[in-house]
């Protein structure tokens, strides 16, 4: 009986812990769907939109003068893109309706007929039509024609060119589907973010690439105060846009470096330059008021110092211009200076690595007075010169 009674006492026992771990895992259960309920009211579900092709968006009227407007993001459609991603799309949205493909039509050159034509890229910068290249993409035209994002094509005229800075202006009369916005390349430094838009070898238009400015005012062969950037240029992209992540122009792409150095043997990748908007904004005024550009003149041969020439020279200096030639009957023979001199600064600019002396120069007119500082030996000198204006001459120096 005892024993009974016992057994009977445990079977109680356990079939209590049951009940009791049942009701609870119930009481659970319906706690965790109500919370859920809740949360699932509470959640903004954004409703399905369509995806509008970009064919049918309408193209932005973009402002020349140069901005500083704050980083926006625009929205997208799509899948999910981090916050970089949607600045460059946002970018290139701004831009690419002002990008065009800039047709060569050149000479014939054979019985057939046949034309030798060439193409690059180019940038609409006015509401009048007038669209921003290079001048080695307009060289040698009989006659030149534009192809719209929309693969339309107009007729085009060639306003004016200068082959010392690689910018040409050229001006279409029809109406312009966008223009862009020019920015500040000035304040540009390396590791920032930039975006090329043109039309690699002539067939793939409004192409897009990526990269950083990798330096600033980089000389190769004449020209000087280049934008070097690692963004992928290839043949057809020169005259296209080099932009900010805010959708600004700040520089125009004129050459690659490519092939295995003489030196070195190395080969070149990723060497890319663009005429900065501080040369080229300056140059297309010009040339759109008179249709040619009057550089100042010094009458100089020289070389921007920098850390190998100060090593190879044995100079105290790590930047200015080393003079190499004074050339007879010229502005810099009449105010004094001589071969070794250095050039340090022009009216209190310094001609460190930022501004080269070209650059410098460009910032006054034949017939201007400027006070160079010089160091001879050792010696400090103040030299006042009146600048003339540059001769068309095959070595394009100040």
């Amino acid at each position: 009986m005892r024993r009974s009674t016992q057994i009977a006492l445990v079977g109680v026992m356990f079939l209590t812990i049951l009940v009791s771990m049942a009701t609870g895992a119930l009481a659970g259960g319906l706690a965790g769907y109500y919370l859920a309920q809740r949360t699932v009211a509470n959640l903004k579900i954004p409703a399905i939109t369509s995806v509008v092709a970009p064919s049918a968006e309408k193209p932005l009227g973009l402002q020349i003068a140069p901005t500083q407007a704050p980083l926006s993001v625009s929205p997208t459609t799509g899948g999910p893109k981090d916050s970089t991603s949607e600045i460059m799309i946002s970018a290139v949205k701004k831009v690419a309706p002002a990008v065009v493909t800039v047709l060569n039509i050149g000479e014939t050159i054979d019985l057939n007929d046949k034309k030798s034509n060439g193409s690059g890229s180019g940038v609409i910068i006015s509401q009048e039509g007038y669209i921003l290249t290079n001048n080695h993409v307009v060289e040698g035209a009989r006659s030149l024609a534009v192809i719209f994002s929309d693969s339309s094509r107009h007729d085009a005229e060639l306003v004016g060119a200068d082959p010392l800075s690689d910018v040409a202006v050229i001006r279409i009369k029809d109406k312009v589907p966008a223009i862009a916005t020019l920015g500040d390349s000035s304040i540009l430094l390396p590791g920032e973010q930039v975006l090329t838009i043109g039309s690699p070898l002539g067939n793939f238009r409004n192409t897009v690439t990526a990269g950083v400015v990798s330096a600033v005012n980089r000389s190769v062969g004449d020209l000087e105060g280049l934008i070097q950037t690692d963004a992928s240029i290839n043949r057809g992209n020169s005259g296209g846009p080099l932009i900010n992540l805010r959708g600004e122009v700040v520089g125009i792409n004129t050459l690659v470096v490519r092939g295995q150095s003489l030196l070195t043997g190395d080969s070149a990748e990723g060497l890319g330059f663009a005429v900065p908007s501080s040369i080229f904004k300056n140059i297309s005024e010009q040339l759109i008021k008179t249709g040619e550009i009057k550089y100042p003149y010094l009458g100089i041969r020289y070389t921007m110092i920098d850390g190998d020439v100060a090593a190879q020279r044995n100079l105290a200096l790590q930047n200015g211009a080393l003079v190499a030639g004074v050339e007879k009957g010229t502005p810099a023979e009449s105010a004094g200076l001589k071969v070794d001199d250095i050039i340090t600064a022009v009216n209190g600019k310094s001609l460190v690595q930022e501004n080269s002396l070209r650059y410098v120069l460009t910032q006054y007119k034949p017939g201007d007075a400027v006070k160079l500082t010089v160091l001879r030996e050792k010696k400090e000198l103040s030299l006042s010169v009146t600048l003339a204006t540059r001769p068309q001459l095959l070595n394009p120096k100040p």
